[in-house]
């Protein structure tokens, strides 16, 4: 039986049942008879969480039979007060789940009253919260709210007595938090549900699945107070959780499907809400039963993404089968506000129609086209007052275009960078553009644009920045670096050709918008020339011609320009540990890069020990061999025998992209860089890292120690602190940011 209550812990139902069934059937072979056995209170335990494992893996018939028979055995008055209650709760439970809300309440009334005498306890505020919850699901919140608040007290008064842990209170604050949430009382109900994140975190693993329970509910309450973007990254990570926990066909993975999709269509991602709500109504209509309640706050989402998406039609019949469902599922008076709603929607929806049918004129929307790459249509307003910025960026040939990505949303979350777009460039750029998306959202950036560069020119991105640059910005060129390309091993364009093509294309538009471009690449020595040449970095060395012609472009229309060289990332590389701390915040985004590290660092290995002319090392430059590879990643001679593998050696892991990130933010330039300055035209154009000798950084262990710091700040926000005026004070995200800062150091 214990191994079945550890499965029902970690809420691995299937495991569970099974368990429960073999302990019920091993005590049935024993010397007890019939009778005994019903009435035996330890043997009623394994009854009543087998019933409730079979409820959540929606086996109701078998669930309700074990539990009426033992009520209809039970003797009167019971054995075990508690014990029955238990039961009768149980059984409460199970009507609820199928939408008999009456027959729910009236057992749970049943239950309070057999244990309200006496001391308050745990198996009483469970009993109170129960009744509270089948209140709330009927609509009846200012009831659910004072039974619910009711709960929490005699929970709390049970921590002060320490007679169970603080983990219990995570219980009532969700409860709690869903009515007001019902309540549209969104600011408050964040409250509880952050309370719950915080101490489900702190108890219990990342990876459990009551903290993707807090999780979404946060991601939902934010969403509501109009913090969708913030959201985003909650509901995702809650959406994989689920997804490992439960699998791709639980109503837990639905309603964490549903969350995403509300978050996606608050910050106007229509298409991707959709495909996430029709996901999740095709589980919800195989895991209930026809026509259950549980369906129709879906469908109203569903109704109104179909409505943005222009499917009027559509969205009218959805709104029409969750009036049909209302009506089936609720008395007169139940849940009539949602009624209301859905029937008005319906008549705005006629209307809509009727407009549009009449109208002869107006073209086809093009969203939809853009969707396949999941580019957010509507122009970002954004509340920071950083420096606007542009990212170009080939993600996937290297972590540290990813670690730029995680840079940057710590840099928008202190108000010190702007990012307007993101342009994924180099094939397969549809590729890179999804991966990128993933990357925005997750780090709370899904209101940033992304568009692509190279599969489709610089034309349509063009118009993109005409359309959401408004000031002047800085376009930061982060370049394709050394390591494996993930996708494709023959780059067909650089990201240089995609700002080449732009200076061509829009002159016009790149001298009056653009104040500064900062490049990752390299120049030839600036005092033996008049003006700034490229040089054979490897970003220069993909498209030469390109890269040329940017540099002298710039000069001539006196667009200043900031050059990081090699010997700035080298000057202060990443070491390894510092990737293990990341990842013990569990962000899906610090794992994949803890992963992907060591295949792109092996991936580079095996070119650089192939001959010079091999086609195998790609644009790899003939100076970038072994002996430079251990000089560069492992600070050692190179050894006589050349290891298969070369991870496990690795010391250094350059940060060329996320350096160039910090140079857009003056503070940071400034305290942490020595800028070598080439005047051409009257222009003032910098360049960090002349030469291997002077690298450009002014203090190295200070400026890791900044984008350490930096790097984890994002993990922990996007997880943890919404960026949300409350009144709640969490110690516990201020225990944890010390914690990891300490751990930061000593990787430093």
């Amino acid at each position: 039986m214990m191994v079945g209550d550890r499965a029902l812990a970690s809420l691995d139902f299937q495991e569970a049942s099974k368990n429960y069934n073999m302990a019920l059937q091993s005590a049935q072979e024993g010397t007890m008879t019939g009778d005994d056995f019903k009435l035996r209170p330890k043997m009623m335990v394994p009854t009543i969480n087998l019933a409730k494992c079979l409820r959540e893996l929606a086996r109701y018939k078998e669930a309700e039979d074990i539990l009426t028979k033992y009520i209809k055995d039970a003797k009167d008055p019971p054995i075990d007060t508690r014990l029955h209650a238990r039961v009768l709760s149980t059984l409460a439970e199970l009507y609820q789940a199928q939408s008999k809300y009456d027959a729910a309440a009236k057992l749970h009334k049943q239950a309070v009253s057999m244990v309200r005498g006496g001391t308050p306890n745990l198996e009483l505020a469970g009993s109170i919260a129960g009744y509270a919850e089948t209140l709330r699901k009927s609509g009846d919140l200012p009831q659910a709210e004072l039974h619910h608040r009711e709960a929490l007290a005699i929970r709390t008064r049970a921590v002060e007595e320490k007679s169970c842990t603080e983990l219990e209170l995570a219980v009532s604050y969700t409860q709690l938090g869903c009515t007001l949430a019902g309540m549209h009382k969104h600011n408050e109900a964040y409250q509880q549900h952050h309370r719950a994140l915080g101490l489900r975190y702190r108890y219990l693993d990342f990876s459990h699945g009551l903290v993707s329970e807090s999780m979404n509910y946060c991601a939902e309450s934010l969403c509501a107070l109009g913090k969708g973007v913030e959201g985003i990254p909650l509901a995702l990570h809650a959406v994989e959780i689920r997804k490992t926990i439960f699998g791709t066909t639980h109503p837990a993975y639905a309603h964490a499907l549903s969350i995403l999709a509300s978050c996606y269509q608050s910050v106007g991602r229509s298409f991707d809400a959709r495909d996430c709500l029709e996901k999740c109504l095709e589980i919800c209509e195989v895991a209930f039963q026809r026509n259950h309640a549980n369906i129709i706050p879906n469908l109203m989402n569903y109704g109104n993404v179909l409505r943005s998406t222009g499917d009027l039609k559509k969205a009218r019949t959805v709104y029409q089968r969750a009036i049909a469902i209302h009506q089936l599922n609720f008395k007169e008076g139940q849940q009539a506000s949602r009624l209301e709603k859905c029937r008005a929607e319906v008549d705005k929806l006629k209307a809509e129609s009727e407009r549009r049918d009449s109208c002869s004129s107006g073209g086809h929307s093009s969203v939809e086209d853009l969707s396949s790459l999941r580019i957010h249509p509507e122009p970002h307003v954004s509340d920071s007052m950083g420096t606007p910025v542009i990212v170009f960026t080939d993600i996937g040939r290297d972590v540290d275009d990813e670690m730029a990505l995680v840079l940057l949303s710590a840099l928008r979350r202190k108000h010190l960078l702007d990012p307007k777009a993101v342009i994924a460039t180099l094939s397969p750029v549809r590729d890179r553009a999804n991966l990128a998306r993933g990357s925005l959202d997750v780090l709370g950036m899904a209101d940033v644009l992304l568009a692509s560069g190279a599969l489709e020119g610089l034309s349509r991105t063009s118009r993109f920045i005409r359309q959401f640059i408004q000031d002047q910005v800085k376009v930061l060129k982060t370049v394709a670096s050394l390591l494996h390309a993930m996708y494709s091993r023959r780059p067909t364009l650089t990201s240089l050709s995609d700002l080449a093509v732009l200076i061509k294309d829009h002159e016009e538009l790149f001298i009056s918008k653009v104040k500064e471009v900062v490049v990752m690449g390299g120049l030839l020595p600036i005092d033996s020339h008049d003006k700034l040449v490229p040089d054979t970095a490897y970003n220069n060395n993909c498209d030469m011609e390109a890269a040329r012609f940017v540099y002298e472009s710039c000069q001539e229309l006196c667009v200043p320009t900031v050059t990081l060289s090699r010997w700035t990332a080298y000057g202060c590389p990443m070491r390894p540990e510092l990737l293990d701390e990341l990842a013990r915040t569990e962000h899906m985004v610090a794992t994949n890069i803890r992963k992907k590290s060591k295949e792109s660092i092996d991936q580079l290995w095996k070119k650089v020990v192939l001959p010079p002319d091999d086609p195998g090392r790609e644009k790899l430059p003939s100076r970038c061999d072994a002996k430079w590879f251990y000089k560069t990643f492992i600070g050692k001679e190179l050894p006589a025998e050349l290891p298969t593998s070369v991870w496990n050696d690795v010391e250094k892991l350059n940060m060329y992209d996320p350096l160039a990130v910090l140079m857009c933010v003056s503070s940071y330039r400034s305290t942490h860089f020595r800028c070598t300055e080439k005047v051409v035209n009257e222009v003032s154009h910098l360049v960090v890292g002349v030469c291997e000798q002077e690298n450009g950084i002014r203090n190295r262990k200070a400026l890791f120690d900044e984008y350490s710091a930096l790097f984890l700040y994002a993990m922990q926000a996007s997880l943890y602190e919404p960026k949300i005026n409350i009144n709640y004070n969490s110690n516990f995200v201020d225990e944890v940011t010390s914690k990891r800062s300490a751990l930061v150091n000593r990787a430093a």
